[in-house]
């Protein structure tokens, strides 16, 4: 009898642990746990804006900051970009800055911004930029890779994959 279900009780057991490994790899998009996060390595950084201008990123300490890790190449990336834009100018008043870390060089982010337009400080970052990332909880290496940052520095939330401005606005609320 045993052995009539052993075969079928191990498949069953590779199914479960393969569906575990998919949701945990690519389709769990929040991680909650920004407790070990630092971001002063994010806060130490200067990065050169879309014109070439370096800008230090401790001249938003102190505000509540969307933080996406994006790239020129990366669809959905570029699909929750006109959202980004919203949420950035309807929460400006509430300290709130959206700031997007591209993992391009600047003559990419350049091109794309004359033909795309953005509300929000774009940055370009290239491999720099997946460092902060990792070290914000990136430990997929995926883009889009947004980290939601409280007035007080600590890492709130962070999502993998794309975002919307509902899911952004829902982070958001109880730390305004």
């Amino acid at each position: 009898m045993f052995a009539k279900l052993k075969t079928p009780l191990i498949y069953l057991i590779l199914i479960a642990g393969l569906g575990f490994a998919i949701f945990h790899l690519f389709l769990n998009t929040q991680v909650e746990d920004g407790a070990q996060q630092s971001t002063a390595p994010l806060f130490a950084a200067s990065f050169p804006n879309e014109k070439g201008e370096t800008k230090p990123l401790s001249a938003y300490q102190g505000k509540i900051v969307v933080l996406n890790f994006w790239a020129t190449w990366c669809e959905p990336c570029r699909e929750e970009m006109p959202e980004l834009s919203e949420l950035h100018e309807a929460y400006a008043a509430k300290n709130v800055v959206v700031l997007g870390v591209a993992i391009d060089e600047v003559s990419a982010i350049s091109e794309f911004t004359n033909s795309t337009k953005v509300s929000y400080p774009l940055f370009a970052a290239d491999m720099a930029g997946m460092e902060i990332a990792t070290n914000l909880g990136n430990n997929k290496g995926v883009l889009p890779y947004t980290v939601v940052i409280k007035a007080d520095g600590t890492v709130h939330q962070t999502f993998f994959g794309r975002i919307s401005k509902a899911m952004l606005e829902k982070s958001l609320n109880p730390i305004l």
